[in-house]
């Protein structure tokens, strides 16, 4: 299938979100909005040319718990949301781009202006409500994408939200696998790439398997730092136990079966 084709039915598809959170969202129980949207998401992986492998799922929190993560991709959105449908902090622009934008805000996404200073407070303050309201939340400590090889330190301040409301941290780790079994940056969201650029270099490099490990949970503490540093340690020591795998698995000899973990999740939807 040409590119121009699964484009067109990435558009359709996304077209097909908005006509459902339009139409059906305002009707249906919390419980049914999670479900059709971790359903549109996994569908969304799927004609993106992506399954995903869940790692570690028993240490997942359903409630109450500000999700942190690395960030590779505009693609992690709907990655982390075929997991697990929570509601993510998100630079401004987002809210600009056409169908996505929409969507995002409809989703109960928190925009900051990072260039306003004074947007942290705000921002900091409607996290920690949400989260003493048993809400989850997602942020990118990062501030911004990496290739997905390496992790940016990560920035301290948002954490501060899970310090006041008093509730957990969970450090979630993403890589992707290109079909030769080596991590792709394919997906990285980089630099002076334009979104058309990105979902080229993604359709291009297809099939791929995006991998997410959830890490053990996080107390609070009282030290935004001491937080921001145990979750990028986390995450760093599940990248590097991924990595590790996909290493070991390219060495085995061809024929051999490789067991997969009972920890680990596959998600796929019906073509």
């Amino acid at each position: 299938m040409g590119t121009a084709l699964r484009k067109l039915r990435l558009v359709v598809h996304l077209l097909l979100g908005m006509w459902t959170v339009a139409t059906r969202f305002s009707k249906v129980s919390a419980d049914e909005r999670m479900r059709l949207n971790r359903e549109w998401s996994i569908d969304m992986l799927r004609l993106s040319g992506m399954k995903l492998v869940v790692h570690n799922d028993e240490a997942r929190l359903d409630a109450g718990a500000l999700v942190v993560g690395n960030h590779i991709s505009w693609i992690d959105i709907y990655v982390i949301n075929a997991w697990r449908p929570t509601p993510f902090v998100s630079k401004a622009e987002i809210r600009k781009w056409p169908v996505v934008g929409w969507l995002a805000e409809k989703l109960d996404t928190v925009f900051v202006q990072r260039e306003k200073r004074s947007d942290a407070k705000r921002i900091m303050h409607e996290l920690s409500d949400r989260l003493q309201k048993g809400e989850l939340m997602c942020v990118f400590p990062e501030g911004t994408t990496t290739d997905g090889q390496t992790l940016l330190p990560f920035h301290a301040n948002m954490f501060q939200a899970a310090v006041s409301a008093s509730v957990p941290v969970q450090p979630i780790c993403l890589m992707y696998e290109d079909a030769s079994g080596r991590l792709s940056t394919a997906p990285a969201y980089i630099g002076d790439m334009t979104l058309n650029d990105s979902l080229n270099a993604v359709l291009s490099a297809t099939p791929m398997t995006a991998h997410l490990y959830v890490c053990n949970p996080l107390a609070p503490g009282a030290d935004r730092r001491l937080l921001a540093s145990e979750a990028q340690a986390s995450v760093q020591a599940a990248l590097d136990l991924m990595r590790g795998a996909l290493t070991i698995a390219a060495n085995v000899p061809s024929g051999d079966a490789i067991p997969t973990s009972s920890s680990e999740r596959v998600e796929r939807s019906s073509t």
